[in-house]
């Protein structure tokens, strides 16, 4: 499968692009019987809610598996899929190469447990020679904002943000005169299951807790272009992936 010119027009001018029906719902179905064995039994390595909100509490809630690739054999089907490789070698203008230092991870929001995703954007998490990195969401069921559903700012990866405008944890501040403004702008889109979208690394989004009674489970990888080399010595100096075509 390949894009269109509008297609690609429309990732490089808002930072995001949503793909209906992209996965099977029998693979999503196959993903999410996997991810929650994962998640019913807390199988490291995990992210919990309370260390994300540094608290301490004896009932652990699940917020993210990290590392899937090498967790069970549909994960790592779907982070290798075919289909994609060419549509991610469009989009980077290079052959893909998956980063599994992280956002290789299933993602959750547990009802009432759940905290509220803040504003941010992804390129924190890594450390490559430039910042041209995307991300590949699977919804693994239906997505709307009362279960948490993510919201981007278009346009925001084209932006020279200054580091007054983060906090110490480099999330985007929401109470600020020139944030708000940004914000103002974001969108959403509901999404089905099998739905994809696909978002720069630099381009901002958060997501709110959930609010609804069944937990929200996501799937998100993150490709890089071959010639973007990762900084040595740090996090993203980590076992790599490439997807030739």
């Amino acid at each position: 499968m390949k894009l269109t010119n509008e297609q690609i027009e429309e990732f490089n001018e808002n930072g995001f692009l949503l793909i209906r029906n992209f996965a099977s719902e029998e693979l999503c179905n196959k993903i999410l019987e996997k991810a929650n064995y994962h998640l019913d039994n807390k199988i490291q390595p995990i992210e919990s809610e309370q260390e994300y909100l540094k608290i301490n509490e004896g009932n652990i809630t699940v917020r993210r598996l990290r590392q899937v690739y090498d967790r069970e054999d549909v994960f790592k089907e779907w982070m290798t899929d075919t289909k994609i490789r060419p549509i991610l070698k469009q989009l980077l203008n290079d052959t893909p190469v998956l980063t599994l230092a992280h956002h290789n991870s299933i993602m959750t929001k547990m009802p009432k447990d759940s905290s509220r995703t803040t504003w941010h954007q992804d390129r924190r998490y890594w450390n490559f020679e430039n910042d041209d990195l995307i991300s590949i969401w699977l919804s693994l069921d239906d997505e709307y904002l009362d279960n948490g559903l993510l919201e981007f700012i278009p346009k925001s990866h084209k932006l020279n943000l200054k580091k007054e405008q983060f906090d110490e944890r480099i999330n985007f501040k929401d109470n600020i005169k020139e944030n708000k403004e940004l914000i103002n702008n974001a969108v959403h889109y509901n999404l089905n299951k099998g739905d994809i979208v696909l978002f720069h690394c630099k381009t901002l989004h958060h997501a709110h807790k959930n609010n609804t009674k069944k937990p929200k489970i996501s799937f998100v990888y993150t490709v890089k272009a071959k010639a973007n080399n990762f900084i040595k010595n740090t996090r993203s100096d980590f076992k790599e992936v490439v997807l030739e075509d």
